[in-house]
């Protein structure tokens, strides 16, 4: 955690927590405990919130949002919120009205390829610029990441992931396969209990993203309530609709330089709608890998016909390139269970 801009602080003293032994960095120097001596404003002062969020960078992040995911307006909302608590509890530190910092612990609830990690990657990213995280880099993992698969292998595996995370974010993918209820000898439960110290301890120097199926983190909270009562933002990830994943399909075809052939459009439209109905889809997540999967039927078309290639058949992706899926020719499927491979369909 950094100081706030504009106000004189002294260092910090030794972190007594779990992620002492973590290295900080040395352009970033740990924020002042909130009940530390600062230096304040007069009563009559003033803060030009408008100026500290110009001079963090919080519009910048905000943008990337809007640039790199289509909708999810009530996310972002709920983004843009968080950074307006952080700048007003920074304001007001600096009349000297201490606090208890922010619980800054998350939940992101939602299906695969909502925009969860790169959410998570922006809000680490704000969460740095606003002082709250002296690193603001992300370290994303799962159970493998962190359980053991014997006696003695639990702690030291997620010790060290904890190492790694301080300073930043620890983004926990389909956290609910921590725990193992059916399984008494699993080592998950051990887990979970260092990360419970470490989210209390440290949460001065580390914010934990939780993240996986609504219903499936419904149940892990209700088993796991200390888990539950450190979380202090729960953000849903609704799917995406039909007209948003074609917007979606739109910015990576824009980001690899491709575009459509004029027959490809509604080709296009009935590949994603019916993609959408098959099991293991996983929205924008799909849709850029059936992207893939066109661009290699292209390629294939354009080697094969054995002729000289201008710049447009090179980036023109045709109704043939997507009418090869086997969406077309498969019924969909019973949907599988949350937590199956996804995106196997061509």
């Amino acid at each position: 955690m950094t100081a706030p801009a504009g106000r004189g602080a002294p260092p910090a003293p030794p972190r007594q927590g779990f992620g002492a032994a973590a290295q900080p960095v040395a352009d970033s120097p740990a924020a002042p405990d909130q009940d530390e001596a600062v230096d304040t404003l007069p009563r009559d002062g003033v803060v030009d919130l408008a100026g500290e969020r110009e001079a963090a960078g919080v519009d910048d992040v905000l943008r990337e949002l809007d640039s790199e995911l289509v909708g999810l307006v009530p996310v972002k909302q709920r983004v843009a919120e968080i950074a307006a608590l952080l700048l007003v509890d920074r304001a007001r530190r600096q009349f000297g009205l201490a606090s208890q910092r922010p619980n800054l612990h998350m939940s992101f609830t939602g299906s695969p390829g909502t925009g969860k990690t790169t959410v998570a990657v922006r809000m680490a990213a704000m969460l740095h610029r606003l002082g709250y995280l002296r690193r603001g880099h992300l370290v994303a993992v799962t159970r493998d990441d962190l359980v053991g698969q014997y006696v003695g292998h639990t702690a030291p595996k997620t010790k060290e992931v904890v190492k790694r995370a301080m300073g930043g974010v620890l983004f926990i993918d389909e956290a609910y396969y921590l725990y193992r209820r059916e399984n008494e000898r699993d080592y998950g439960q051990e887990s979970i209990e260092i990360l419970l110290q470490v989210m209390e301890n440290d949460r001065d120097d580390l914010v934990v993203v939780l993240a996986g199926y609504a219903d499936r983190m419904d149940v892990f909270f209700q088993s796991n309530p200390g888990m539950s009562s450190r979380v202090g933002h729960h953000l849903d990830f609704p799917d995406y609709d039909v007209e948003e994943l074609i917007s979606i399909a739109g910015l990576l075809l824009d980001k690899d330089r491709y575009q459509l052939a004029e027959d490809a459009g509604p080709v296009l439209r009935e590949y994603i709608t019916l993609r959408a109905q098959q099991p293991r889809f996983a929205n924008a997540r799909s849709i850029r890998n059936g992207l893939e999967r066109a661009r290699l039927r292209q390629a294939r078309r354009l080697v094969d016909a054995g002729a000289p290639v201008t710049r447009d058949d090179l980036v023109t992706l045709t109704a043939q390139d997507f009418l090869g899926s086997r969406v077309f020719s498969s019924p969909p499927a019973a949907q599988p269970e949350p937590g199956a491979p996804h995106d196997e369909a061509g």
